[in-house]
């Protein structure tokens, strides 16, 4: 099965944009970008295995195994600019696939690191992963990253719950590893209330690219972007420098 979906295929486009969800995520959390992006950009969302229509793919339970897979992935895809946007753990992710692109001389145009520390200050946070399954999900919902009431259903739980906690397991385990240095602009975007990351930790993102750092901070808690859509599109267009839709 292949690593990415896109809900609309550009051919005209001028560059790409790969999106990496979260923790427990899926392609389908970035599908309303398809339509509200540029229509100079084609969007690429990418699906981690065990899940939606993956879900009889193997877990990957080592982060620096699917930055690799992601990146070989990428690799006919790279006929024109590309730039990565992350979301928590999608955000040390796409921070991993830069560097190996770097190295294979395919440097993305831009890196978006959006609501989690940088790679080397991964804090001291309690492990989520080793909760039970009531702590899981109330860690989740303090997120607001799922519904409440949905996750209260047995059939739900037993479906969702063992791709959520092998992510968590897999960025808790996360270790930043020496080698190649990015150096590409780079980009945190961040919710101004959310408990995961202050402005100031978000600031450490530009000690991990020798590239162009810029912070920007919005209204909102840990999943700001699902209230802030508008405001992170508008924030990738002047980054890329690229027409707005419509």
């Amino acid at each position: 099965m292949t690593w990415f979906r896109c809900a609309e295929t550009r051919p005209w486009a001028s560059m790409r944009l790969f999106c990496l969800p979260h923790a427990g995520g899926s392609a389908v959390f970035y599908r309303p970008w398809a339509k509200e992006i540029s229509p100079a950009v084609e969007v690429h969302t990418v699906q981690y295995p065990g899940r939606a229509d993956r879900m009889a793919d193997a877990f990957v339970t080592d982060a620096h195994q699917p930055a690799r897979l992601i990146a070989g992935a990428m690799a006919p895809l790279m006929d024109r600019p590309a730039a990565l946007f992350g979301h928590s753990m999608g955000a040390v992710l796409a921070y991993e696939v830069a560097r190996l692109l770097q190295e294979r001389g395919a440097a993305p145009a831009h890196v978006f690191a959006s609501g989690t520390r940088p790679p080397h200050d991964r804090g001291d946070e309690r492990r989520v992963s080793d909760l039970d399954d009531d702590g899981v999900v109330e860690e989740i919902v303090k997120m607001g990253g799922s519904d409440a009431e949905a996750l209260q259903e047995p059939e739900l739980r037993e479906l969702v719950l063992p791709y959520i906690r092998n992510d968590f397991t897999l960025i808790e385990d996360y270790a930043h590893r020496d080698g190649t240095r990015l150096a590409v602009p780079l980009t945190a975007i961040i919710g101004d209330s959310d408990p995961h990351v202050s402005p100031e930790q978000a600031r450490g993102w530009a000690q991990a690219t020798d590239g162009r750092f810029a912070l920007k901070v919005l209204p909102g808690g840990h999943f700001y972007l699902t209230d802030q859509q508008p405001a992170v599109i508008a924030e990738i267009h002047r980054t890329l420098e690229v027409p707005a839709a419509g």
